[in-house]
C-alpha cells in the first residue's frame, strides 16, 4: 500500500508546519528510524516551510496509524491536536497527490518552481538513507517528469508572482541585461534584501545605504557582496545607481523629489527604476513624473503578481489536465505490475508441464537429433505461449481494473497456483 501523511498550507497555519517540520542535518537518521517504527518498506519526507509530508509503502493497512504516532513521538504532541490539521490519502488518491505536489499545482503560490527541488531533495535523502525501494522509486521518477512537462509544455511558471521575482523582472524589461548594473539598497528590510539577491545574483552590483549604523550596511554590504556607505551619500550614489530598492520602515519619506531631481544632472540621461517596497511609502510618489525616472511601489508590484498569478491559473488547467493523464497512466502501470507475480508463476507452471511431457516423449522416442531436439522445444514452447496468451491478457486487463477478478481464481484453481 502506498500512502501520504501529511500537513500542509491548506491544512494549517504556519506556526503548526513549523512545529512538524523535520531538521534536513538529520534526516536520514530520521528516516531510518520511520522506517523501523512504523513498520514500513519505504519511506521519503519532505518538509519544507508549507508542507510536511510523509511518503511511505507498507504491507500493513495500520502504517498510516503507525507513522501518525511516530510523528506524535518525534514531535512530542497529542494525535489528538494532529487530527484536525493533517491528511492521510492511500492509493490512487495519494499518487495523485504526489503527482500534483511535485507540479506546483498543490502550492500555495500555484506554478512556483522551488517544490521541484525540494520534491527532488527529499527522494534524494530518502535514497541516501537506504529507504527508497522501488516503489517510490518508481513514483519519482514518474511525478518529476511529469512536472517538467506541465512546465515545459503549459505556461503554468510564466510570469513572477513574487515582490521579489516582480521586482527583478521589471528591472529586465527596463535594463535588459543586469550585469554591471549598479543596486541601491537603501534600508534593511527582509523583502527588499530578496529583491537585491535576486538582482545581485543576476549580475549587479550592491550598494547598501542604512540610517542608523554602518556596521549594519557593511554587514549586509558583505552578505551582498558590495559595499557600505553612510545615509548622508544618498543624493551621491542615486547618480550612480541604476536600480533602487528601498524599505527602511521610517515614519516618512526617505528619498524626496530634490535628492532624485539633484541626482539627475549627474546621470546623462541614465534611466533610474526605484522599487519602493516600504510601509508607510519611502519615496515621494512626485519623482514618477520625472523624465527617465520609473517609480513602482508595493501596490503596483502586486498589480503586476495578481495578473500574471491569473494568467497562471488559467494554464493551471492544462497542467492539471496533463498531470492526471499522466497519474493515469502510472496508475494502470502499477494495477498491471501487481499481476506479474502470478504471470510469472502461471509461465513456470506452464514450462515445468512443457518440459516434463518432452522427456516422457524422449523415453519412448529414443535419442533425437539436436535439430529434431530444437523443433520439439520450438513446437511446444509455441503451444504453452498461445495457451496462457488468453490468460495473461485477462489477468493483466482485470489488474488495471482494480479488482480481484473472476479469471484470476480460475487460472489458480485449473492449474494448481
Amino acid at each position: 500500500m502506498l500512502f501520504v501523511f501529511g500537513i500542509s498550507h491548506k491544512t494549517a497555519p504556519l506556526a503548526e508546519r513549523e512545529a512538524l517540520a523535520f531538521p534536513r542535518d538529520t534526516l536520514g537518521e530520521t528516516l531510518l528510524r520511520l522506517r523501523s517504527e512504523a513498520g514500513l518498506q519505504e519511506a521519503m519526507i519532505l518538509s519544507t516551510c508549507n508542507r510536511v509530508e510523509i511518503y511511505g509503502r507498507a504491507e500493513q493497512d495500520t502504517a498510516p496509524d503507525a507513522v501518525v504516532a511516530f510523528v506524535c513521538a518525534f514531535h512530542r504532541r497529542a494525535a489528538s491536536d494532529l487530527a484536525p490539521l493533517t491528511y492521510c490519502l492511500t492509493e490512487a488518491e495519494a499518487i495523485r497527490h504526489a503527482f500534483r505536489v511535485a507540479a506546483s499545482l498543490d502550492s500555495m503560490v500555484v506554478g512556483e518552481p522551488q517544490i521541484l527541488g525540494q520534491v527532488k531533495e527529499g527522494y534524494r535523502a530518502a535514497e541516501e538513507a537506504g529507504t527508497l525501494g522501488s516503489a517510490l522509486n518508481a513514483l519519482r521518477n514518474r511525478t518529476l517528469a511529469a512536472a517538467k512537462r506541465a512546465r515545459s509544455e503549459t505556461g503554468l511558471g510564466s510570469g513572477a508572482v513574487s515582490v521579489s521575482h516582480v521586482a527583478v523582472e521589471l528591472a529586465r524589461k527596463i535594463f535588459g541585461e543586469l550585469r554591471d548594473k549598479n543596486v541601491l539598497l537603501v534600508g534593511a528590510g527582509k523583502m527588499s534584501q530578496l529583491a537585491a539577491r535576486r538582482l545581485v545574483d543576476g549580475g549587479a552590483r550592491a550598494t547598501v545605504v542604512v540610517g542608523r549604523t554602518l556596521e549594519r550596511a557593511a554587514e549586509l554590504a558583505a552578505a551582498l557582496g558590495g559595499r557600505a556607505a553612510p545615509l548622508d551619500t544618498l543624493r551621491e550614489e542615486l547618480a550612480v545607481a541604476d536600480i533602487v530598492i528601498s524599505g527602511t520602515g521610517a515614519a516618512g519619506t526617505v528619498i524626496k523629489l530634490p535628492d532624485v531631481e539633484a541626482a539627475r544632472g549627474a546621470r546623462r540621461g541614465r534611466p533610474l527604476f526605484l522599487i519602493d517596497i516600504a510601509v508607510p511609502r519611502d519615496v515621494e510618489p512626485q519623482v514618477a513624473k520625472l523624465p527617465g525616472v520609473f517609480l513602482y511601489d508595493l501596490d503596483d508590484l502586486h498589480a503586476v503578481s495578481e495578473a500574471n498569478l491569473r494568467e497562471r491559473r488559467k494554464e493551471a488547467i492544462a497542467a492539471e489536465a496533463l498531470v492526471e493523464r499522466e497519474a493515469r497512466e502510472f496508475l494502470d502501470w502499477q494495477k498491471s505490475r501487481d499481476a506479474v507475480p502470478l504471470l510469472v508463476e502461471l509461465r513456470r507452471r506452464g514450462d515445468e508441464i512443457r518440459r516434463q511431457e518432452i522427456e516422457k516423449v524422449k523415453g519412448r522416442l529414443g535419442p533425437l537429433t539436436k535439430e529434431q531436439e530444437d523443433a520439439l522445444e520450438s513446437a511446444t514452447a509455441a503451444i504453452v505461449n498461445k495457451l496462457l496468451h488468453a490468460p495473461t491478457v485477462a489477468l493483466k486487463e482485470a489488474a488495471r481494473n482494480g479488482h480481484e477478478p473472476e479469471q484470476v481464481g480460475l487460472i489458480r484453481r485449473l492449474l494448481g497456483l
